[in-house]
């Protein structure tokens, strides 16, 4: 993975450079691609052998699913916050968790190290383009998040009586989506983040205001009507509904809905998450910053 030698690219704030490859004969595209994929695959190795080597992060990964199926066995009333069917209760809180937590958290404390090291101005000297940069440091946090999740479907289906999800793609929405989103926003808000000691200060407010207010723990309707359209704005809150929604077929309002009746109540939370998608990337594409500021 060293970058190769010659005259650095880099500077310390700009846009997001397009990959080398657009400059080839189309002919050569599906090469471009191959080779595309390899430079993120070496990427995502290296970044998975740091990921490994933080104690941390893997008591994290161990611990969320089964904690989740844990605390939700012990406790009926956090279940019938997020629906009835207590498997998909389990799910939908490591999903939340999961994204919120360990993806933003971890992947913005990733880049600010490896930004102050003086990494990423070292890799953008080299073949891999800035969106492979970027993909290559996020797919290992992304990989085990989604593993997080499986595992949570996994021990659902083995400790509680899962029923069969409602609308399966409303489940890949919540969860694609909804890491696209946390990816984003943990690059954006590492130019807030000074350093990696500073960075728990800095994404507190990202880990905490959604959380609380994502539905997860309480109903969102309890809350004063302000309070409520805040929480439904927010990026957390629409994963959760969707995941909800999908496995469920649990609507804001409290019914419950056939796959055929999922797919309008849906629409609010996905056009959510693709805001969000946009305001994050927008955000990424003009506030990253690729080396320390001096």
């Amino acid at each position: 993975m060293n970058p190769a030698a010659g005259v650095g690219r880099a500077s310390a704030v700009g846009p997001v450079r397009g990959p080398a490859d657009d400059r080839l004969d189309p002919a050569s595209v599906p090469g471009a691609r191959r080779g595309a994929l390899r430079r993120v695959a070496a990427l995502g190795r290296s970044e998975g052998v740091l990921l490994r080597r933080n104690g941390l992060a893997v008591v994290i990964a161990l611990a969320l699913p089964v904690s989740a199926v844990l605390g939700l066995r012990s406790s009926p009333e956090l279940a019938g916050v997020i629906g009835s069917d207590t498997g998909a209760a389990v799910v939908t809180a490591v999903a939340a968790v999961s994204l919120n937590l360990f993806v933003y958290y971890h992947l913005v404390t990733a880049l600010v190290a490896r930004r102050e090291e003086l990494v990423l101005k070292r890799l953008r000297t080299g073949e891999p383009s800035d969106l492979e940069i970027l993909a290559g440091t996020a797919a290992p946090v992304v990989a085990v998040a989604w593993a997080q999740i499986a595992l949570a479907a996994l021990a659902a289906a083995i400790w509680f009586d899962v029923t069969r999800p409602v609308n399966l793609l409303l489940v890949v929405a919540a969860i694609v989506l909804g890491t696209a989103v946390f990816v984003l926003l943990a690059t954006a808000s590492t130019a807030l983040t000074p350093t990696v000691e500073l960075a728990q200060a800095t994404t507190t407010p990202m880990l905490v205001i959604p959380l609380i207010l994502s539905g997860l723990y309480l109903p969102l309707a309890d809350l004063p009507r302000t309070v409520e359209l805040v929480g439904r704005l927010l990026p957390l809150t629409p994963v959760v509904d969707l995941l909800r929604l999908g496995l469920s077929g649990t609507t804001t309002d409290g019914r419950t809905v056939d796959f055929a009746g999922s797919l309008a109540p849906a629409v609010p939370s996905v056009l959510t998450l693709l805001a969000w998608t946009v305001v994050g990337g927008l955000a990424t594409r003009r506030w990253f910053r690729w080396e320390p500021r001096r």
